[in-house]
């Protein structure tokens, strides 16, 4: 097939999955088939996308090391698994899922322990705000220093950059429950330690997953921006810097598709236990 025709059909293909996914969106169903349509419609605008880059690209006859296609980039993953894989796990098993356990925990932790003291809140707040507008590729360079060129250094940047959400709402979170409930355990004679538990926490849960899911994606970012400043001969920033000085654009992108892929499967693990959890909050609860 010419460029043109490639690029036509792409373009009617686009147009006749669109056509389809406003039918999908309007169908109203329930129980698996309304599943089963939620999954579809984003499958099928996803396929979509592809479909047009493929064909603008192969149609326009765009350069490779501009902009590869994404069936190169397809074969670019299916070639190098197991540099992509040893990648993952440098970057993602063994800097990001560390340093995001700790982050956020320890915003947690402190969020908690201040909470009933004002003075402490005065103190801490300002220092957080501080932390979170620390650029990433100034502490990087710093935490290279301090913790070496292996994984621990690009799981400190992480707990930086995954501190402060979790500390901010959480605290946000604790003061999420209303007054009247309050006064109820009060009234009730519960102790500091129920309350908490009891009413508070539960009250900022939604806020507590809303921190995870920042982090989620926060915390890939920081571990592979981090590997651009030193690291072993392995991992997913160390590959995309390398492959971008020797215009291998196919392989960036490979490493590229599993970041992202990475980074959404945990997106969505965190959402469906926010479901599970706070299946009481208004925005959880399903219309029927």
């Amino acid at each position: 097939m010419t460029g043109t025709a490639i690029l036509f059909a792409a373009l009617v293909f686009w147009l006749l999955a669109w056509a389809a996914n406003q039918r999908l969106a309007r169908l109203d169903l329930t129980g698996p088939a309304k599943w089963a349509i939620n999954l579809a419609i984003p499958v099928l605008f996803g396929v979509t996308l592809l479909v047009l880059w493929e064909g603008i690209v192969r149609g326009l006859d765009v350069p490779q090391v501009v902009m590869p296609p994404p069936s190169m980039v397809w074969d670019r993953i299916t070639e190098s698994t197991e540099m992509l894989w040893a990648d993952f796990v440098q970057t993602f098993v063994r800097a990001v899922i560390p340093g995001y356990l700790m982050g956020c925990a320890l915003g947690f932790t402190i969020a908690v322990l201040i909470d009933r003291s004002p003075f402490w809140k005065a103190g801490v707040m300002p220092v957080g705000n501080l932390m979170s507008a620390l650029p990433i590729i100034g502490i990087a360079p710093i935490m290279v220093m301090w913790f070496g060129f292996d994984w621990q250094s690009k799981a400190a940047v992480v707990v930086v950059m995954t501190f402060f959400p979790m500390l901010v709402n959480t605290m946000a979170g604790l003061s999420a429950a209303g007054r009247m409930e309050r006064d109820l355990m009060q009234t009730y004679a519960s102790s500091y330690g129920q309350e908490l538990i009891k009413l508070r926490l539960p009250a900022a849960m939604p806020f507590i997953f809303n921190a995870l899911k920042i982090n989620s994606t926060l915390a890939l970012i920081g571990a592979i921006v981090a590997e651009f400043f030193g690291t072993p001969i392995v991992g997913m920033g160390f590959r995309i810097s390398t492959a971008v000085g020797s215009l291998n654009i196919d392989l960036v992108w490979a490493e590229i598709f599993v970041a992202a892929l990475a980074g959404s499967l945990t997106y969505g693990a965190i959402a469906l236990a926010e479901r599970r959890i706070t299946f009481w909050h208004p925005s959880n609860r399903r219309v029927r």
